[in-house]
C-alpha cells in the first residue's frame, strides 16, 4: 500500500513539474507580446536559452548548493552533478523526481529577469546573468529557506527559524525580481522611455501576451499544487486558493487602473493576475478561502502601485517583472503571518513572531540577491558591456543579435528608410497572404494618393509662380507708367495752379466779374487737389514696388509738428473746428524721413478736419511713452467709424459705404493707406481707435531704435 501511495505522489509531482515547465511557454508568449516586434524573437530565444543554462547549471552545481549536506545552515556541500540510472531504488527515483521539480522552479526564477531587461540587454550578457542566478544566488538562498525539503529535516538557517515560503513567493519570485532590478539599474532605461520626449513603450501583440498569462496561470497549479510533494487532502485547497487569488488580483488591478485613468489597462489586468498568483504562492496552504481572495486583491494593487513607483523613479522594467514578482512576492511572504493559521506556524511562533521571521527572510533575500548580483553585474559590465549599442537597440535585437527578421519588420524597415530619405516615389514590395503584405498594400495606396497630391500641387504651384511673375511684370509696368505720367501731368498742373494764383492775386488786373473770380478759385482748388492725388498715387506705387527711399535724418519732432499745425490751421478755422497742439517738452530727436513724417501727420489731421463737424475739436500731440517710444497722436471729436469698417478704411481707393456716417464723395481713399504704408517703412505701428458719433484717435508709435537721444545716452552709460 505504501508503494502505491509513493507511486501516486511521484506521478502527481511529475505532472505538476510538466505544468511548471509549461510556464516557460507562458513567459515566452507574455514577454514577446509585451515588447516591440523588433525584439520579440530575441526575447523568445532568451527564454529558451535560459532554460538550458538553468537546467545544466542546476544539475551540475545548483542542486548540491541548495539541497546538499548543510554547512552551518548556509550552503549545501554534496550532490554535485547528481547521478541516477534506471533500476535504482525507489528512494533514488524520488530524488530524481524531486530534482526535476526543483529544476523547473530554478528555471522559472531565471526567466523572470529576461522580461525586465528586454530590448536592451545583449544575448551574451543575459546568458551570464542567467548563469549567476541559477548556479549561485538562487541555490544559496534556496538552501537558507528550503534546504531540508528533501530530507524532511530543517537545515537552512531561515528554515530553522520557522520561515515559511510554501512554493516560493520569495525563494523563486523575489529572488528573480531582485536580480532583475539590479540588472535594470546597471544598464539603464531603453532609448526614448524617459527624459525629454520620453513616453511609455507599448507591446506589439497583446493577444499573445494574454495567451502567455493563461499558460502561466495554468502552470501555476502545478507550481503550487506540486509543492505539497504529495497528492494529499491539502491539494484541493491549494489549487482553489491559487485560482481565487489570481482572479482577485486581476480584478483589483483592472478596477484600479480604470478608476485612475478612465480606461481599463490591458497590461495592468494581465500583471494583476500574475501578481495575485505570486502573492498566494507563499501562503496558499495556511490561509482560508476568504484570506486567499484578500491576498490576491492586495497583490494586484501592490503591483500597480509598484509599477507607478518605478516609472516615477525612471527605472525601466520592460514588462513590469519587478512589480509582479518582487513587490507581490514580498507582500505574499508577509501575508503568511498576517492571514495564516497560527496553529500551523513552526516552532510555536506567535503571529507577531512569525511576522518578524517572514520580514527577516524578505530582508535577507534582498540584501543577498540584490547586493551580490549588482556588484557582479557592475564588474562584468565594466569589462564586457551588458547592453547593446544604441544603433543595435534602434534597429532591434532580432536583427542585431540574431540576424533574424520577419515580413513585418521588412515592411517597417522599408517605411523607415523612405522616411529617412524623404523619397516616397517607390512602392513597398507586397508579400501576398500575410498581415505584413496587407499593411504594405494599404501603405502603397496611401503612397499613390500622396504622390498624386504632390504632383497636383506642384502643377498648381507652377501655375501660381507663372501668375506671380505676370503680376510682378504688370506691377513694374504700372509703376513705370505712373512715374512717366506723373511727370507729364505735374508740369501742366503746376502751370495751371501758378496762373490761377496770379489771377487771384490780381497781378493782371482785377477780375471784375465775381462769377469769373469764383471760376478761377475753383480752377486753383481742383488743380491743387489733382496734384495732391497724383503725388499720393505715385508715393503709394513706389512703396508697393519697394522703390520708395527714405532720406533719414535726426529730426526735432516738435518742429515738424509745429510746421504741420501752421500749414493746416487755416483750413481747420474755415471748417469751424478747433485745432490744438500738445507737445512733450522733453521729446528726444527722432531718426526719420522729414517729408514722409510731415505727410503722415498732414494726412491724419486733414482727415480729422474733413470728418469733424463744425464746432468740433482736434488735438495734435506727441509724447514719450513708458517704453521709450515716441507716439504721434491725432484725436478728434468727429463722426467716427465702426470697428468692422476700420480694415476697409486702410485699403487704397476704398471708401466706406454710403450708408456709413464717414462716406464722403470728396475723398480718394488714399490718405490713411498711404500713412499706414509710410509708418511701416519706418518700422512704426499705426493704431486706430474709433467709435461712431464719439470720435477717432489714431496713434503712430515710432520704434525705440529710432529714438536718437535715448540711444546715445544709453550707449554713453
Amino acid at each position: 500500500m505504501e508503494s502505491t501511495a509513493q507511486s501516486i505522489d511521484t506521478v502527481w509531482v511529475l505532472v505538476c513539474t510538466v505544468l511548471v515547465l509549461l510556464m516557460q511557454a507562458g513567459f515566452a508568449c507574455l514577454e514577446s507580446g509585451l515588447v516591440r516586434a523588433k525584439n520579440s524573437i530575441n526575447v523568445a530565444v532568451k527564454n529558451a536559452v535560459d532554460f538550458c543554462i538553468a537546467g545544466l547549471g542546476f544539475w551540475v552545481i545548483g542542486f548540491a548548493l541548495m539541497f546538499g549536506t548543510s554547512a552551518y545552515g548556509v550552503i549545501g556541500t554534496t550532490g554535485f552533478a547528481i547521478k541516477g540510472a534506471a533500476g535504482d531504488s525507489a528512494a533514488s527515483a524520488w530524488v530524481m523526481v524531486f530534482f526535476f521539480f526543483q529544476l523547473a522552479f530554478c528555471s522559472t526564477s531565471t526567466t523572470i529577469v529576461s522580461g525586465a531587461v528586454a530590448e536592451r540587454m545583449s544575448f551574451l550578457g543575459y546568458m551570464v546573468t542567467a548563469a549567476i542566478l541559477s548556479i549561485l544566488i538562487y541555490p544559496v538562498f534556496g538552501h537558507w529557506a528550503w534546504g531540508g525539503l528533501l530530507t524532511g529535516e530543517a537545515s537552512g538557517w531561515l528554515e530553522k527559524l520557522g520561515f515559511i515560503d510554501f512554493a516560493g513567493s520569495t525563494v523563486v519570485h523575489s529572488i528573480g525580481g531582485w536580480i532583475a532590478l539590479a540588472a535594470i539599474l546597471v544598464m539603464g532605461s531603453r532609448i526614448g522611455r524617459f527624459g525629454p520626449g520620453g513616453h511609455p513603450i507599448e507591446g506589439h501583440d497583446m493577444p499573445m501576451a494574454t495567451l502567455g498569462m493563461f499558460l502561466l496561470w495554468i502552470g501555476w497549479f502545478g507550481f503550487n499544487g506540486g509543492s505539497t510533494l504529495a497528492l494529499n487532502a491539502s491539494v484541493p485547497f491549494v489549487l482553489v486558493h491559487t485560482m481565487l487569488a489570481a482572479a482577485a488580483g486581476g480584478f483589483a488591478a483592472t478596477i484600479l487602473s480604470w478608476v485612475r485613468s478612465g480606461l481599463p489597462s490591458v497590461s495592468s489586468t494581465l500583471n494583476g493576475i500574475l501578481a495575485g498568483l505570486v502573492a498566494i504562492t507563499a501562503n496558499c496552504h495556511v490561509v482560508d478561502t476568504g484570506a486567499a481572495v484578500a491576498i490576491g486583491m492586495v497583490g494586484g494593487m501592490v503591483c500597480v502601485f509598484a509599477s507607478d513607483l518605478l516609472a516615477y523613479l525612471e527605472i525601466d522594467d520592460a514588462v513590469d517583472a519587478v512589480p509582479v514578482h518582487l513587490a507581490a512576492g514580498i507582500w505574499g511572504t508577509l501575508a503568511v503571518a498576517i492571514f495564516g493559521n497560527e496553529a500551523m506556524f513552526p516552532n510555536g511562533n506567535t503571529r507577531l513572531e512569525q511576522l518578524g521571521v517572514q520580514a527577516l527572510g524578505v530582508v535577507a533575500a534582498g540584501l543577498f540577491a540584490f547586493t551580490v548580483s549588482y556588484c557582479l553585474l557592475r564588474l562584468i559590465n565594466r569589462y564586457a558591456p551588458l547592453r547593446v549599442s544604441s544603433e543595435d537597440e534602434s534597429i532591434g535585437l532580432n536583427v542585431s543579435e540574431h540576424g533574424a527578421s520577419s515580413a513585418l519588420l521588412d515592411v517597417l524597415g522599408a517605411m523607415e528608410h523612405q522616411a529617412a530619405r524623404g523619397d516616397f516615389s517607390r512602392s513597398l514590395p507586397v508579400e501576398p497572404f500575410t498581415e505584413a503584405g496587407e499593411i504594405a498594400k494599404r501603405y502603397n495606396l496611401v503612397l499613390d494618393k500622396f504622390n498624386n497630391e504632390v504632383e497636383q500641387r506642384e502643377k498648381t504651384l507652377g501655375d501660381l509662380r507663372e501668375a506671380r511673375d505676370l503680376a510682378e511684370l504688370a506691377n513694374a509696368s504700372k509703376s513705370q507708367f505712373l512715374a512717366n505720367m506723373s511727370h507729364e501731368l505735374r508740369t501742366p498742373l503746376n502751370a495751371i495752379i501758378g496762373f490761377s494764383e496770379l489771377i487771384n492775386n490780381e497781378l493782371f488786373g482785377p477780375v471784375g466779374n465775381d462769377r469769373y473770380k469764383e471760376y478761377v478759385g475753383d480752377i486753383h482748388k481742383s488743380s491743387s487737389h489733382l496734384l495732391s492725388l497724383i503725388n499720393d498715387i505715385l508715393d503709394l506705387s513706389k512703396i508697393e514696388a519697394d522703390r520708395y527711399e527714405l532720406y533719414e535724418e535726426e529730426l526735432d519732432v516738435a518742429e515738424v509738428i509745429a510746421t504741420c499745425h501752421h500749414m493746416i490751421r487755416h483750413r481747420a478755422s474755415e471748417a469751424g473746428v478747433e485745432l490744438s497742439m500738445v507737445m512733450d517738452p522733453k521729446l528726444p530727436l527722432l531718426l526719420a524721413d522729414k517729408r514722409a513724417l510731415r505727410q503722415m501727420i498732414l494726412n491724419l489731421v486733414s482727415n480729422a478736419v474733413k470728418f469733424t463737424p463744425r464746432g468740433g475739436y482736434i488735438e495734435l500731440s506727441a509724447h514719450l511713452e513708458p517704453d521709450q517710444r515716441i507716439a504721434l497722436r491725432v484725436r478728434d471729436t468727429g463722426i467716427g467709424i465702426s470697428r468692422q469698417d476700420i480694415p476697409t478704411a486702410l485699403e487704397p481707393f476704398r471708401q466706406i459705404g454710403k450708408d456709413s456716417n464717414v462716406y464722403s464723395s470728396e475723398g480718394t481713399g488714399l490718405g490713411l493707406p498711404l500713412t499706414n504704408a509710410l509708418a511701416r517703412l519706418h518700422g512704426a505701428t499705426l493704431v486706430i481707435e474709433s467709435e461712431p458719433n464719439i470720435g477717432t484717435t489714431i496713434t503712430i508709435r515710432m520704434p525705440y531704435d529710432r529714438v536718437v537721444q535715448i540711444n546715445q545716452i544709453a550707449a554713453a552709460g
